[in-house]
């Protein structure tokens, strides 16, 4: 499992904070991946809901920091998705949905960005 605070990453070099950014991306896609075909109340499913909400939690801390330069529209669109991530990780958890392929698919999109 990965684990790091978004400001020891913010202190490598730029292209080294995009790896380890995709890297935590793969990770939480790997483990959407499993957890879609053992269920929401599996281990599995308990293990990627949870990480994928870490990670958006991260994401949106940042996003929502002074010191983060990416445009406001951006910043804007990338909290609104990573609040719609963590509403649907919510109702996944729940059991209310089984939405784990709008998950997969919208990480995807997220991680082939920070190209």
């Amino acid at each position: 499992m990965y684990r790091f605070s978004y400001a020891e990453i913010l202190e490598d070099a730029p292209s080294e904070c995009r790896q380890h950014e995709r890297m935590a991306f793969d990770r939480a896609i790997e483990l959407l991946k499993v957890a879609s075909g053992t269920g929401a109340k599996s281990p599995e499913g308990s293990e990627a809901i949870s990480f994928v909400q870490r990670l958006w939690n991260i994401l949106i801390d940042d996003l929502l920091s002074s010191e983060n330069g990416l445009p406001d529209a951006l910043k804007a669109e990338l909290i609104s998705i990573g609040l719609w991530i963590m509403k649907e990780a919510d109702l996944i958890s729940q059991g209310r949905s089984e939405n784990f392929s709008a998950l997969i698919d919208i990480n995807i999109m997220i991680r082939d960005g920070l190209k």
